[in-house]
């Protein structure tokens, strides 16, 4: 049977699980979901995540949502052992740098896009977009100086989940009204990104609330 993605195309979260999905070069059929029609709130849907939100990996008998759950599920049944390292320091870096992707990059990076691209989400509401920015430049910085000492967010010779689950916001950082014209670490990496095999690119940017979903 054949894996599905619960997908929105300009969610970030979601975007995550796309790129990692082409890189590992596996197949999957994308089941895109109508946010003006209700689908996140049909009982199907809340069966599979109770919260009503995207995205939802479903692999066989396996169902298995939030961006953080699916990388590490892919990572461990999937991937090389890099993705997440069993190495235990690479392995709490991997962890650590997920949580900040959460936490940091969530209400910084990802509630400013949210904010400017006027995405009637919770996440929107509960800020403001100068706050978001604050916290989005500060999770930046955090970034470009963990990529000044080491070529991945882990530590290690290759990259990790939490490269991914990083990348994504913060390539669309544009989108929430914010610069990386400073960061030069992060440039570099995120031009080692894009280098490597089955990299596809973020949604469509600058796209607008008349556009919405």
């Amino acid at each position: 049977m054949m894996m599905k993605l619960y997908d929105l195309e300009i969610s970030g979260n979601c975007y995550k699980i796309r790129l990692f999905l082409s890189i590992l070069g596996i197949e999957y059929t994308k089941v895109s979901v109508d946010v003006k029609s209700g689908d996140l709130k049909t009982s199907e849907f809340l069966d599979m995540n109770p919260n009503g939100l995207v995205p939802v990996l479903v692999d066989g008998s396996t169902t298995i949502y939030d961006s953080a759950a699916i990388l590490t599920y892919l990572a461990r049944t999937y991937a090389e052992d890099h993705w997440f390292p069993s190495e235990i320091m690479q392995f709490s870096n991997v962890v650590k740098w997920l949580v900040f992707e959460q936490s940091d990059g969530r209400y910084g990076l990802a509630r400013a896009r949210a904010i400017t691209l006027n995405m009637p989400t919770p996440l929107a509401r509960l800020g403001t977009l100068e706050d978001s920015q604050a916290l989005a430049n500060v999770a930046l910085e955090a970034l470009n100086q963990q990529l000044l000492k080491t070529e991945w967010l882990a530590g290690g010779e290759e990259p990790a989940i939490c490269d991914i689950a990083c990348y994504a916001y913060t390539a669309m950082a544009d989108d929430g009204g914010l610069s990386l014209e400073t960061y030069d670490a992060i440039k570099r990496w995120m031009d080692n990104i894009m280098d490597l095999d089955g990299y596809i690119e973020p949604p469509e940017k600058n796209r607008r609330a008349s556009n919405w979903p």
